[in-house]
């Protein structure tokens, strides 16, 4: 895999709870914090005090292989009880092209008593670390983002099982 194929990792869970009541969860955007080990804490930013398209928030990342930093992330897609889109920024630079696309869709299942919860993440448009990082080792590029994509996977099936965990289903 290759920068060029828009890499990117999903993975889902099943909940036993109507998407109404996984969207709260996933909308709230500590709930992330509280169950990735990678992002650390969250905050709104510019006075929101909740999700809705354009509304901002800083992030506080931490991982033993890359180390420490902010993002600044920007909601792009908020449809009640479907879709929470956004795209992270760097922290010093929040105008600049996006360097991952997170998003989480709820499907109802089971007629509606129920919700298949998708969470996963594209990197990119933009240039990030990680891509100066390949650039200093080109031959492993394949093996570098593959890593990173693993560590990403992680982080996402532990999301996943935190929120059924607190939907309490």
């Amino acid at each position: 895999m290759r920068f060029s194929d828009g890499p990117g990792v999903e993975c889902e869970i099943e909940i036993a709870a109507a998407p109404e009541q996984v969207w709260k969860v996933v909308t709230d955007i500590t709930t992330s914090a509280k169950y990735s080990p990678e992002l650390q804490e969250v905050e709104w930013l510019d006075g929101a005090s909740g999700p809705a398209v354009g509304a901002r928030f800083s992030g506080r990342n931490r991982n033993e292989r890359i180390g420490e930093w902010r993002t600044v992330s920007r909601i792009t897609a908020l449809e009640e009880p479907r879709t929470f889109t956004w795209e992270v920024v760097r922290h010093s630079n929040p105008d600049e092209e996006a360097l991952a696309l997170w998003a989480y869709t709820l499907e109802p299942v089971a007629d509606g008593t129920a919700t298949r919860l998708r969470h996963g993440m594209r990197i990119g448009p933009g240039r990030g670390p990680l891509q100066d990082f390949v650039e200093k080792h080109p031959e492993r590029e394949e093996q570098i983002i593959e890593g990173r994509l693993a560590l990403l996977r992680t982080g996402i099936e532990a999301t996943l099982a935190g929120v059924k965990a607190e939907v309490g289903a």
